[in-house]
């Protein structure tokens, strides 16, 4: 397949939310006390509610610059490129990168919602509501060609959780984010099945997709506080691995046949071992360990269940019918460090040509599994021979993508260092 001819839609991608996008969506009464972006005397932007602060670290939003800008000093908005927070230059970005569809992360709430959890389950409860309609409206809703609309959870409360699942489903979004590993954030784990058991029948019920990010519980693999920051950069597909294992080894994934969670960001070469060690395991020790699946091994009901993305992933793409072809996404983890923005379509064509991937098979990793999983037609708004890489880049002809310093102080001005120490220290706790 040529490369102008393939369609990107990407299931990772991220947003730097916007000052205004409390403006329409929460109730009067919470307006003064909502979380608000803040320009600092030294030039960042952070959003602040209550007694957090939440900085808009470097490597949440590097797209188009130089790799000399990447860190963790926090960033103003003018910082960085607009695609970041403005909807109608991010899809002058997305057709720059050959780029169709992109289901976007939150960020400053993080991955699962937890800064939205106070002492008000109303308060908390409309902090999520209003951003999930600014979402699904605002964000998506200016052009549902190419946007996979996606929900915070309720996460400290089930019940509210799925009525939050319902409401959004009855609208068309069938996406939910969610933390890896509950438990590292003070909620029970995956394995307290009664206690989530709302959430599970309302997703199963819409079939909604559970998205577990990589770091979405706070918890990061790092081996030891004075380890330099590429040791815990190496290890984040880990805490994927974590999650995949608990969830395999759930009661939700027997008791509900219907039931789809996504890896998000987790790439995809270390599956085919993953899944060869669960059938292992199962062989070795189901027996004691009171494990059934049927009639079934682990590496299958992981197939029925499980939606993997990859990024570059030449392992991956090379043992892809080890994982399950219809199984794999792709994603380009715009505007985050490990993004190709904008040359996406040309690593990812190197990739799939050294590896002699079919034709239908790259239609089935690069948007046609993307577009079964989550219930989501941009055909229906968009004509197929103009979603193409090469017809989305003409229509970005004249659009800037070269690589500019954005920065407006020099490093380390801004207490980069402090953030990595608490990155660890959050890491271990």
């Amino acid at each position: 397949m040529r490369k102008e001819d393939m369609i990107l839609i990407s299931v990772d991608d991220h947003i730097v939310e916007p000052p205004d996008m409390f403006k329409n969506h929460l109730p009067k009464k919470y307006v003064d006390d909502a979380p608000r972006l803040v320009h600092n005397p030294d030039g960042s932007d952070a959003w602040r509610f209550r007694d957090t602060v939440i900085p808009n670290v470097a490597l949440n939003a590097v797209a188009g610059r130089p790799k000399e800008e990447y860190g963790l000093e926090p960033q103003g908005l003018d910082e960085i490129r607009p695609g970041c927070y403005n909807v109608d230059e991010r899809v002058k970005d997305m057709n720059a990168g050959g780029i169709l569809g992109s289901m976007c992360f939150p960020s400053f709430p993080g991955f699962a919602g937890r800064l939205f959890a106070t002492e008000d389950p109303e308060f908390s409860l409309a902090l999520v509501q209003a951003y999930n309609d600014w979402h699904v409206e605002e964000w998506c809703g200016a052009y549902p060609a190419r946007f996979i609309p996606m929900t915070l959870p309720v996460i400290w409360d089930p019940v509210a959780c799925a009525a939050e699942i319902r409401r959004n489903a009855a609208r068309g979004v069938h996406s939910l984010t969610f933390s890896e590993n509950p438990a590292a954030m003070g909620y029970p784990s995956f394995h307290d099945f009664e206690h989530w058991k709302p959430m599970w029948d309302a997703l199963v019920d819409t079939d909604t997709v559970l998205n577990v990010h990589i770091g979405s519980s706070g918890k990061l693999a790092i081996t030891a506080p004075d380890a330099p920051m590429d040791v815990m950069i190496t290890l984040q597909p880990m805490n994927i691995v974590q999650a995949a294992a608990d969830l395999l080894w759930s009661r939700p994934i027997k008791e509900y046949p219907d039931l789809k969670i996504a890896l998000s960001e987790g790439g995809t070469g270390w599956i085919p071992y993953f899944l060869e060690r669960a059938d292992r395991t199962y062989e070795m020790h189901s027996t004691w360990t009171g494990q059934d699946f049927g009639k079934k091994k682990p590496s299958e009901i992981f197939r029925d269940h499980f939606l993997t993305c990859f990024i570059s992933d030449h392992v991956g793409v090379q043992l892809r019918n080890d994982i399950g072809i219809d199984n794999i996404c792709w994603e380009a983890d715009y505007p985050h460090s490990d993004s190709m923005w904008p040359g996406a379509p040309e690593q990812l064509d190197e990739v799939l040509k050294k590896h002699d991937v079919p034709d239908d098979e790259i239609n089935k990793m690069t948007y046609q599994n993307a577009m079964r999983w989550y219930h989501w037609d941009p055909f229906a708004h968009i004509a197929k021979e103009q979603a193409t890489i090469g017809a989305l880049r003409k229509a970005a002809e004249g659009h800037d993508v070269s690589i500019q310093a954005l920065s407006h102080h020099k490093k380390g001005e801004r207490g980069g260092s402090a953030l990595m120490d608490a990155a660890k220290a959050n890491s271990g706790s």
